[in-house]
């Protein structure tokens, strides 16, 4: 136990360690400062946009930012969907899968825009390996540098002066892949290569078991697909496992190097924050604050899988190595359980064992990881989810001790925070009202033909969920949940590739992804345009440790308002009838 506890600190003391000079180094890089990149990328980003005939010194405002942004995701997305709608007949397809039907395709063409990567589909058999390289891969790395440049686009506007130009998008873009993303995703490709991940285009492998059986092992561009999925906080797994596969995830030591890739970036987000904007103390106050909400969901969910079922214990079976149900032998209860509050709190969605068989408690800490959304949060996205509470919270602290809402030098008014309410309440209305529908249809058994039709061409409602009771809620529950959060993890209890599923939840995915961005976006760049005013005696002042206590206080007021009654009925029912 000790050992593994051991492990997984060293892992979150080496990721801070790495983000520090890397958030100063993302700084540099959306600053327009020469760093050590510059001599190979240069050129290919001159030539780009030479043949593309964009202009990368044109500085933008708010608004066009978002056109540009919208735009191209819109174009993206008529690309996934024609892949993957005619994959049979299109090249790169040696273990001849077969084309998406028309939801599946529209649930996952949406999900790998949107950073959340929800596969309702199995990955080595739903995909070929064109739309696993030029669709899917393609849409996490761009996914991901859309979240970063939009998050340039705030750092941008809240250092200290009056204006309404705030960068170039397709700068700030090109610059997230070539100079970040890249570079990254090239050393963690190389690390699981060495480590045994299969990196080829042959298609599936037959080979004889140490028992004499024969295997067909599928095979494909893993190495590639696992560095980008992590770095850019995407989650997809290339096999359908996830990274619970022996391919996809070797040995504990990929296994390691997969937590800090998908936690690097978030943490060195924070930072270029403070370099970038030249607030680094308020940089470290916003990280504390994630952090110390991590640790708040971290801690009571290793206990949990350390301490095992009681229910098993009552029976006289001993339980050493905690709850290992769902789990690998090669990660044990202490990895797993850190990686599953890991990769809800930072939007990931990579799972290496069954979350659907966690204890109600660490189920309970992963859906408010989601919920909350912004304890580090997804790359690029998660700084701009915490930028609303920090809004939130300097209102109501300036009202609560009578002094200004400012954030930085800028007055906060009643159309800022019209936005910020707008988007901290629409995300718990997506959860809610899907698992409220969902739920009507399940407890009603309903039968509506092809809409709930599954791939086994079931009809019935109630056939979604493998769990009864309060645990079959929070199957739903937590779908909703991870793809409002662009999370794209599942219980897996949960029968969800039919029409009814793939539509519903493709529609929260598409709102929870851009509405989050376009209100940060909007509301930092009002700030900019604000005359700037010197924090004097009377400016409530936020690069301290009182200002972090409040903006967490927001947070969980926030979240235990929306959620407690929901998870009341899941996870927490679930916990109090494990233990009467």
């Amino acid at each position: 136990m000790y050992p593994q506890i051991l492990g997984i600190v060293v892992i979150f003391v080496a990721t801070l360690l790495l983000a520090v000079p890397l958030g100063k180094y993302i700084a540099k890089v959306y600053g327009g400062n020469r760093v050590w990149t510059d001599s190979i990328f240069n050129p290919i980003e001159k030539l780009f946009f030479k043949i593309s005939r964009i202009d990368a010194n044109r500085e933008m405002n708010w608004k066009q930012h978002l056109v540009v942004l919208l735009t191209l995701n819109l174009v993206w997305f008529l690309w996934a969907m024609f892949c993957l709608l005619n994959q049979s007949w299109l090249p790169m397809n040696p273990d001849h899968n077969p084309n998406m039907t028309p939801d599946l395709a529209w649930n996952t063409a949406i999900s790998f825009l949107v950073n959340c990567n929800l596969q309702q589909y199995s990955g080595e058999t739903g995909v070929s390996y064109f739309s696993q390289v030029f669709a899917l891969m393609f849409l996490q790395f761009v996914s991901a540098a859309t979240g970063m440049a939009a998050a340039a686009v705030v750092f941008n506007a809240l250092k200290d002066r009056t204006t309404d130009k705030l960068g170039n998008f397709y700068n700030y873009f090109i610059k997230s892949c070539t100079r970040i993303l890249l570079p990254i995703c090239v050393v963690i490709a190389m690390v699981h290569v060495f480590e045994g991940t299969p990196m080829t285009f042959k298609g599936i492998d037959t080979m004889m078991s140490v028992q004499g059986d024969t295997m067909h092992v599928s095979r494909g561009p893993v190495a590639a697909f696992v560095a980008i999925k992590h770095v850019g906080t995407n989650g997809g797994g290339f096999f359908g496992a996830n990274s619970a596969h022996p391919l996809e995830n070797p040995n504990y030591i990929t296994g390691m190097v997969q937590l800090l890739a998908q936690v690097l970036l978030p943490f060195a987000m924070v930072f270029a924050f403070g370099f970038y904007a030249n607030k680094r103390k308020l940089a470290w106050v916003f990280w504390g604050v994630m952090t110390v909400g991590f640790l708040m969901l971290v801690v009571p969910a290793l206990q949990a899988e350390l301490a095992g079922n009681p229910n098993i214990g009552k029976m006289g079976i001993a339980q050493p190595g905690g709850n290992m149900e769902g789990k690998e032998v090669r990660f044990g209860a202490v990895a797993s359980a850190f990686w599953s509050i890991a990769t809800t709190v930072i939007s990931t969605g990579s799972v290496n064992a069954m979350h659907d068989s966690f204890m109600p408690v660490s189920g309970m800490n992963m859906m408010l990881g989601m919920m909350v959304n912004s304890f580090y949060g997804g790359v690029g996205v998660g700084f701009l989810n915490f930028f609303i509470y920090v809004i939130l919270a300097v209102f109501i602290g300036g009202l609560m001790v009578g002094r200004t809402p400012e954030f930085g030098g800028k007055k906060i008014e009643a159309r800022e925070m019209k936005i910020a309410m707008i988007i901290a309440l629409f995300h718990p209305l997506l959860i809610l009202a899907g698992t409220a529908v969902a739920s009507y249809f399940t407890a009603y058994n309903t039968d509506m033909g092809w809409w709930f039709a599954d791939a086994a061409g079931k009809h019935n409602a109630a056939g979604w969920l493998n769990n009864p009771g309060y645990h079959g809620f929070s199957e739903m529950l937590y779908q909703y949940t991870s793809s409002s959060a662009n999370n794209g993890s599942g219980f897996e209890g949960l029968a969800d590739n039919n029409p009814f599923w793939n539509i519903s939840t493709g529609i929260v995915l598409l709102f929870s992804r851009f509405l989050p961005i376009i209100g940060p976006v909007a509301i930092a760049g009002l700030l900019a345009g604000k005359k700037f005013i010197p924090v004097g005696s009377g400016t409530l002042k936020t690069d301290t440790g009182t200002f972090g206590l409040l903006v967490f206080a927001v947070k969980v007021i926030i979240a235990a308002l929306a959620f407690f009654p929901a998870l009341a009925l899941g996870p927490i029912a679930e916990w109090m009838k494990m233990h009467q």
